[in-house]
């Protein structure tokens, strides 16, 4: 049987005497695990490295980000072995207080984001590299975190006015295609014309395009699986035209085309993959083009200011209160559990509850 031995790298006296204590009671069971000195920072650079090839490369930089900010400052030098429940939770407490910049507040957001890599780390601690027996962070209290209901939804009337506005433009067909389908801006940019099937009305959706430090990345979908979103009538019809479009936009470029064949759908007037931050910064001039007109009086009633990826949320929004199976939204969407869809449009589940009542009482009346 291993023999705890003393040793330091704890924050209290307190602390140092729990973990003492610990280790006599897990030596006489047999579950004592042999002190290891490496400290919190230590190991997550190496669980980075020992993950690069596994994670995707926004996502890496992400978790590097997050632990360099909001991590190494506060616990960093602790020996991972050290770490207790309330030591994390202290962590959240200080990173909401003023883990922010310039000692501001940090979003609730930002925390359960670090949270959730806090969590994968130590569970690997204990999985993986059995540094520890059990993760703190399981037991650590994270803050609350209320989801956000979405932002600006569009009334059917006021999405026809901003696509009316958009036709002149030669991207029109993204946004009627990310109205119509409700697939995610990286989705969108990331898909070729070998997978859109007009004849057979359809759009598969095999990977995303996304910007890593600068630089216009394409990798799997969120979820990393493909799925096949069905299309109607008018957007085959969109799509069409925007072929021809293309044709011609090559037609005009000739040898400095730089386009593949079967290439994006959605390209520069040269062939090029569209950056994404270009297709986020079109709606607000889209709106204001609206709103503000050159020639001729403004709008009675203008549009209100709304995002790109408002346009998802007026998708599912729209379908959830026409009676479309929750699960069928979720798949459309790309939600890996019909609870994700559930949770992101609860106002939405809610309002369709509210008029259940009338239409089961409206069935059995008339039957």
């Amino acid at each position: 049987m291993s023999k705890p031995r003393w040793v330091g790298g704890f924050a209290t006296e307190d602390e140092a005497k729990a973990a003492r204590d610990e280790a006599r009671v897990k030596a006489r069971r047999g579950t004592y695990i042999d002190r290891n000195e490496i400290t919190v920072a230590d190991y997550l650079d190496q669980w980075l490295e020992s993950h690069a090839m596994e994670i995707k490369r926004g996502t890496l930089e992400d978790y590097r980000k997050g632990i360099r900010l909001y991590v190494n400052p506060y616990i960093g030098g602790l020996q991972v072995q050290a770490v207790r429940p309330t030591t994390i939770t202290k962590l959240y407490r200080d990173l909401l207080k003023g883990g922010g910049r310039n000692g501001k507040p940090l979003a609730v957001a930002t925390v359960v984001h670090t949270h959730a890599i806090l969590r994968r780390a130590f569970r690997d601690a204990v999985v993986v590299d059995q540094l520890i027996d059990s993760s703190p962070v399981e037991r650590a209290k994270r803050p609350r975190v209320h989801l956000a209901e979405p932002g600006t939804v569009w009334t059917p009337a006021q999405l026809r006015s901003f696509l009316a506005t958009a036709r002149s433009h030669r991207l029109f067909a993204f946004f009627h295609v990310a109205a119509y389908t409700g697939a995610r801006r990286g989705e969108l940019l990331n898909l070729r014309w070998s997978d859109v099937d007009l004849d057979g009305k359809q759009i598969t959706i095999t990977g995303s395009a996304g910007v890593v430090e600068g630089e216009r990345l394409e990798g799997t979908t969120k979820s990393g699986r493909k799925r096949v979103v069905s299309i109607d009538d008018e957007t085959v019809k969109v799509l069409k035209e925007h072929h021809r479009a293309q044709a011609a936009d090559k037609l005009a470029a000739g040898d400095s085309w730089r386009g593949e064949k079967n290439g994006h759908v959605f390209a520069t007037a040269w062939g090029d993959p569209i950056y994404p931050d270009t297709v986020t910064a079109l709606p607000r001039k889209l709106i204001k083009a609206h709103n503000h007109p050159k020639e001729g009086k403004p709008p009675a009633e203008p549009l209100p200011y709304a995002r790109l990826h408002d346009l998802r949320h007026m998708h599912a929004t729209t379908l959830l209160l026409a009676g479309v199976p929750v699960h069928v939204v979720a798949a459309r969407l790309g939600h890996g559990d019909p609870a994700i869809t559930l949770r992101v449009y609860a106002h939405v589940i809610r309002s369709a509850e509210t008029a259940a009542a009338d239409v089961f009482a409206k069935a059995i009346k008339a039957a």
